[in-house]
């Protein structure tokens, strides 16, 4: 699919959810590899806002960069 105007919108939705499921992924290798004895942890967070009423945090790992290549790639191909 090409980037334009109209798929701009879908771009960023396949971009957060291929972010949100590479970082989850990640978590349960993370755990996964401690229920083995080695304890990687290469997470960076959290990262986010608050507005004192509505706050966003995000826990950021190589999981979440590797979501976005792939949701870039998943765009490219669709």
């Amino acid at each position: 699919m090409k980037l334009t105007g109209k798929t701009l919108s879908s771009l960023a939705l396949i971009c957060v959810l291929c972010m949100l499921v590479g970082g989850l992924a990640w978590e349960v290798l993370e755990r996964v590899a401690l229920r083995f004895g080695l304890d990687v942890d290469l997470s960076v967070g959290p990262v986010g806002f608050d507005l004192s009423v509505v706050a966003l945090h995000v826990t950021v790992n190589p999981g979440t960069f590797l979501g976005l290549v792939a949701a870039v790639l998943l765009f490219r191909a669709l």
